[in-house]
């Protein structure tokens, strides 16, 4: 199935799980990261059981804080 990740189209499984796409696009500090898929935000506790449907377009999120 084709999905885009970050704006790029990748050809990845079927039954792919947004926890192994983390994993498999290496992404820096997971425990941080936020997701969305089509717009929608994913639970982190539900990464695990998330998987991604044929295309599907899915987003890293960081969120940054600091500044006075």
């Amino acid at each position: 199935m084709v999905i885009t990740v970050a704006g790029n189209k990748k050809e990845v499984k079927d039954g792919l799980t947004v926890a192994q796409l983390v994993i498999d696009e290496k992404v820096e500090t997971p425990e941080y990261v936020t997701v969305t898929i089509n717009d929608e935000f994913v639970e982190s506790g539900t990464f695990e059981s998330t998987v991604l449907k044929d295309g599907d377009t899915v987003e890293f999120l960081y969120f940054m804080g600091g500044g006075q």
